[in-house]
């Protein structure tokens, strides 16, 4: 997430509670504050006043994902608890502070009972489902690779974002074979397009099937297309083999999202099937 000076600058003096309406932070509560974002500072003798000491914290955040973690944190409703007797609200906060955001392409966004940034120009396509950790996959858990895919688009690393868009599906594909046919699952054979038809048949999604309508073996058809240009994507485009041809922000967006997108109907199709009985989980 990259801002400009002026609103990195502003920012910061929100954080420090240095404008009405904003919680007030002292010294120390500045420094527990920006240690919560993996600084290890310590107030002591000789400190720099609050708002150079803000601001100098949130120049070295911007332009990295952690900058929107900070936002979260600054927006806080529970730090408005007590001012709400003075009328200041966190609603009244965002506003300002999007008023701020939003001549940089982002908003703060209320997610329940927190908030989060989003770009306004269009983001990432968020995936209902949360997947569950498991054996199989080891380090490469699906939640992992949804937030690399999310960080490497902030950051610009339109290359790696795309490595991490193929990297998700292959294991989707990993947890879905080892959930349906553990005994088959031969793990990540690094053969995108024959682990996705492996998946779909296991998920009864295979459009040579007689019994499905003509509109759904279009639907799967594109499935597979996507696969496919996914593996293309990744081999002339991505960082995985050399880039051949430097993708721009949409080309990664469109990968990523393609990835989450076809993600999560795996996941919906395996979840739904199991519910009615058509499948079993080995």
């Amino acid at each position: 997430m990259k801002l400009s000076d002026f609103s990195a600058q502003r920012i910061a003096e929100f954080i420090a509670g240095d404008l009405s309406g904003w919680p007030y932070r002292s010294g120390p509560k500045l420094v527990a504050f920006f240690n919560k974002m993996g600084f290890r500072d310590v107030y002591q003798q000789g400190f720099p006043s609050r708002s150079a000491f803000s601001k100098e914290k949130v120049a070295e955040l911007n332009g990295k994902p952690k900058l929107k973690d900070v936002i979260r944190e600054m927006l806080d409703p529970r730090l408005w608890i007590e001012l709400a007797a003075n009328g200041h609200v966190v609603e009244a906060c965002a506003i300002q502070l999007n008023e701020i955001l939003r001549y940089d392409g982002y908003e703060a966004i209320r997610d329940g009972n927190f908030y989060k940034v989003r770009e306004l120009a269009g983001g990432i396509i968020e995936v209902e489902n949360r997947f569950e950790e498991s054996q199989e996959l080891g380090e490469l858990l699906i939640e992992e690779q949804i937030q690399k895919c999310r960080e490497k688009i902030d950051v610009g690393d339109y290359s790696g974002a795309i490595t991490n868009a193929r990297s998700l599906i292959e294991a989707v594909c990993v947890k879905i074979e080892a959930e349906l046919d553990p005994s088959q699952s031969v793990g990540n054979d690094g053969d995108l397009v024959k682990m996705f038809n492996r998946t779909r048949k296991l998920l009864q999604l295979d459009p040579s099937r007689q019994d499905i309508s003509d509109s759904l073996k279009q639907v799967l058809t594109g499935l597979s297309n996507i696969i496919n240009g996914l593996a293309a994507m990744r081999n002339k485009m991505s960082d995985a083999h050399g880039v051949t041809y430097k993708p721009s922000r949409h080309h990664a967006k469109l990968a990523v999202n393609s990835a989450k997108t076809l993600a999560d109907f795996l996941f919906d199709s395996m979840s739904y099937q199991i519910g009615k009985g058509s499948l079993t989980k080995k």
